[in-house]
């Protein structure tokens, strides 16, 4: 892609005598320019651009893309993994133990790291393809006016979106997404949707201003912003920003002037955006923290041991290759591996389903923690479009009829003007007629429409009655803003203000309210015109709400039986918001505004978002600050949005979240992406990353208990015996051996407990059971040391030592299969949840490699040897006792 030139500056004002062939500058909105004077400094007009100058100005400015993140290759990925704080630390025990001369270590160490930054580096790799392949998904096209020549006629062609360039003319019709930003040249009954911008559900209209934009920020009129779309009418605009430069990608602060400086839009809505920076999340605080204690841990072990032999048995620095052997033997090096590979297989699961794309991949365990969901309401929770609610009377009751003569208005508004779209209350009003079989278009017959435009908030459809009808005048029907429609009404002034204030009421509701008011006037062939609309009788209003995203109450039902707690967060109006929650099962309570949100300091405000489930007439801060507070009680906090104005929020959230029709810059910064436009993937996406914290917690609790065990076990033995308890090569073949076995816990299931609440990590939880269970081990390693005095002492001193080594070895694995087998995944034992066949074939493996690598060839490799029959027998009544220990204890833990 080619790089972006400097900006021009935006402050120097175009000058004739540069010649047409400058440099294009781009227009200051802050000096209020002409519609003219934008197009001069351009370089360009309504004719549009030649190819040539296109083609130069690609290069100079490059793509119209957003900036996204900067997608990182294969070979780099892999080497971040190598960051990792374990990872690490086995390098450095590889590099001690090349000095050494171990080189069976070092193979050990150089096979784990491999193995979890090559895990790693695919997961996220895959992820980020399938993210690429959601964006071409709404890949499209624009609609512009360019010449082959300076003299040639201007053509109107579609080119890609991403080779719009500054000062191409763009033509926009209904349902059309803006490309870039531009300047309005002309409108027609111009609307567009600013959801993903703003927040707010309802159209607003666009039109030209030739002193300059009117307004701020995206409330300006003459202005047309990327991300937006055209919900009616057609337009024509000049590219005034394209790529890093529009305010959609602005919201990054990555453009040459971020659309700040240009058009003054800094953060959409006057504070600079945040950067999407990494913050400590659920996973840095319990799996990294787990990981940086289990180092020091690690490192204080490995001298001690070392200290130990030397002082006690004087063997000096001779013990070096073991104490390395036992800090690589003691220290859980899978864990970065079996994170990686659960977590990765927990992504490619919910990938392959088609539904969700986890982009990070320890956004995944952030999920399994989360135990606040913060979600924006339109474009997420509702559509961007209305329904019908209902219809009333001048009595305020409920009357069918006001329905049926909105229909009649509609139907033939719709005909008679033949606007570019259809609008989408007369499709709302239609479709609920329609499904009341209320309207019949035989019925009446078309005579004239005057529709809605700028300034004007009604329409009014003229028609008359079917020939057969014995009325032969005309009706005119009136339709629009309740003001508008009751001042044209031939009503008492008490009256009018009665239905102005029912009008009211339901508008607080969150309800978009019409009027609907008639006349009978006699037949006539002259146009008819605004004038005629006085003297109307009232019929009464019809209310429409949004549309609710057919998936989201179950979507809500769901989380709630998860133990999430759901809050939503929007900038409509608070009838608007709590109306929807109502609708979706979800009781909105007190909702509070925006402006009190101002006034708190940030520990008023996390009490305060402890206890409220909505936020309305939110701007991005007050998001990001609620967020922020609700982390900032402890608790883990996710964020669901699709807009511009989501975006600070996304950053502030232990994990950001985006559904499927979010804007191209929302999935860029998102963790997880909804692949579906089922919210209910959201609720199986949690429970995987649940499935995998789970995993992670059975693989700390058996590695960790069983090393614990060891440490206590070699110390003893250091203390009770003459020689080394196991030699180096032992230890690392042994450690290999569990480590390949632990693997298999990414395919383990946990019982249905582990989705009916929040997943988190505690290390204060997993020290306790660590050293009930590792004293546990400890104990069974001693009183195999007790079975090794009684099996063995016949069989002089080297063969005494040579059968300790085999009888521990096999001891070890053996024990270690029983952990695997019973602390997998706590819940799931008790709940009798059969253990998954990948996991039973490793138990099964790790006890045969136990009993038969000793007399195996291999074994005298090892120095190990074949036990007596005596040793065996005792060992099992050893395991029995240890087995009853681990079902007591497991019981008492749970």
């Amino acid at each position: 892609m080619p790089s972006r030139g400097p900006a021009p500056d935006a402050s120097v004002v175009w000058a004739p005598e540069a010649g047409p062939a400058a440099e294009p500058r781009k227009p200051n909105t802050t000096d209020h320019r002409t519609t003219l004077q934008v197009l001069r400094a351009l370089d360009s007009g309504p004719r549009g651009l030649t190819e040539a100058q296109a083609e130069t100005r690609l290069a100079r400015y490059g793509e119209n893309v957003p900036p996204g993140r900067r997608t990182d290759s294969w070979p780099r990925r892999f080497a971040r993994g190598l960051r990792d704080p374990f990872t690490a630390v086995l390098i450095g025990l590889g590099l001690v133990s090349a000095v050494l001369a171990s080189w069976g270590t070092v193979c050990v160490i150089a096979t784990l790291v491999t193995v979890s930054c090559v895990l790693r580096a695919t997961g996220e790799h895959r992820a980020e393809r399938a993210t690429a392949a959601l964006r071409r998904l709404v890949a499209g096209t624009a609609t512009v006016r360019r010449r082959v020549g300076g003299t040639s006629p201007p053509v109107t062609r579609e080119v890609p979106v991403d080779q719009l360039v500054p000062g191409d003319v763009v033509l926009l019709g209904p349902g059309d997404l803006v490309p870039a930003d531009l300047r309005l040249l002309r409108a027609t009954g111009l609307t567009v949707h600013q959801a993903a911008l703003t927040g707010e559900s309802a159209p607003v209209t666009k039109r030209p201003t030739e002193d300059g934009p009117e307004g701020t920020g995206f409330a300006r009129p003459g202005l047309c912003f990327q991300g937006s779309s055209v919900a009616a009418g057609s337009g024509t605009g000049v590219v005034i920003a394209t790529g890093a430069d529009t305010a959609l990608s602005g919201a990054f602060g990555e453009g040459r002037q971020g659309c700040q400086g240009l058009w003054g839009l800094r953060g959409l809505r006057g504070r600079p955006w945040p950067e999407r920076r990494r913050i400590p999340s659920p996973f840095d605080r319990s799996v990294n923290g787990i990981a940086w204690t289990l180092i020091r841990f690690m490192l204080l072990t490995a001298p001690l041991v070392l200290i130990v032999d030397a002082l006690l048995s004087g063997r000096g620095l001779e013990t070096l290759p073991f104490a390395v052997a036992v800090a690589v033997g003691i220290t859980p090096e899978m864990l970065p591996v079996v994170v990686t590979a659960v977590l990765a297989r927990g992504a490619a699961l919910l990938a392959r389903d088609g539904q969700v794309i986890v982009r990070r991949l320890p956004a995944l365990h952030d999920l399994g923690a989360v135990q606040v969901l913060c979600v924006d309401k339109t474009g997420t929770l509702t559509q961007d479009r209305p329904v019908f609610h209902r219809a009333l009377g001048v009595d305020g009751q409920d009357d069918p009829e006001v329905l049926r003569w909105a229909a009649v208005n509609a139907l033939w508004t719709l005909h008679l003007a033949e606007p570019p779209m259809p609008d989408a209350l007369d499709e709302a009003v239609l479709a609920a007629a329609d499904g009341l079989a209320m309207v019949a278009e035989e019925e009446y017959e078309g005579v004239a429409a005057l529709p809605c435009g700028p300034g004007r908030r009604l329409a009014t459809a003229v028609v008359q009655r079917a020939p057969a009808s014995p009325f032969t005048g005309h009706l005119l029907v009136v339709k629009g803003a309740p003001e508008d429609v009751l001042e044209r009404c031939a009503l008492s002034g008490p009256e009018r203000e009665r239905q102005l204030a029912r009008a009211g009421e339901l508008a607080a509701q969150g309800l978009r309210v019409l009027a609907v008011a008639r006349v009978e006037r006699p037949a006539r062939t002259r146009p008819y015109g605004p004038a005629d609309e006085h003297g109307l009788d009232f019929l009464g209003l019809v209310a429409l709400r949004d549309a609710v995203t057919p998936t989201a109450a179950q979507a809500l039902e769901a989380l709630a039986a998860r133990g999430i707690e759901v809050k939503v967060l929007t900038g409509d109006h608070p009838g608007t918001a709590a109306r929807v929650c109502r609708e979706l099962g979800l009781d909105p309570g007190e909702v509070v505004n925006a402006e009190r949100i101002d006034a708190l300091d940030e520990a008023e405000l996390a009490r305060l978002a402890a206890r409220t489930t909505v936020f309305a007439r939110c701007a991005p801060e007050h998001k990001a600050r609620i967020v922020t507070a609700l982390r900032a009680g402890g608790r883990p906090a996710g964020f669901l949005g699709d807009g511009v104005n989501d975006l600070a929020a996304l950053a502030g959230s232990d994990v950001g979240i985006c559904p499927r029709d979010g804007v191209d810059v929302v999935r860029e910064a998102a963790d997880v992406v909804l692949a579906s436009k089922d919210l209910t993937a959201l609720a199986r996406a949690i429970d995987a990353g649940r499935r995998s914290t789970g995993s992670i917690a059975a693989y700390l609790r058996i590695t960790l208990s069983s090393n614990f065990g060891n440490v206590i076990a070699m110390l003893a033995a250091g203390l009770l015996v003459p020689f080394l308890p196991m030699l180096p090569a032992q230890v690392l073949v042994q450690n290999l051996c569990f480590d390949a076995a632990q693997l298999a816990l990414a395919f383990d299931r946990p019982g249905p407990a582990a989705h009916s609440r929040p997943v988190v990590l505690r290390p204060r939880s997993l020290l306790r059971f660590v050293t009930g269970f590792g004293l546990l081990n400890a104990a069974a390693d001693l009183a195999t040391f007790g079975v090794l005095a009684l099996a063995v002492r016949s069989l002089g001193e080297q063969g005494g030592q040579t059968a300790f080594h085999s009888g521990w070895f096999t001891e070890n694995l053996l024990t270690q299969a029983m952990v695997m087998l019973l602390l997998r995944s706590g819940r799931a034992v008790a709940e009798g949840s059969g253990a998954p066949g990948p996991l039973r074939a490793a138990v099964a493996g790790l006890a045969v490699l136990g009993l038969l690598l000793p007399v195996s060839p291999l074994g005298p490799v090892l120095s190990m040897s074949v036990l007596p029959p005596l040793y065996y027998g005792l060992l099992a009544v050893v395991l029995v006792l240890y087995g009853a220990g681990l079902w007591v204890a497991r019981r008492r833990w749970l």
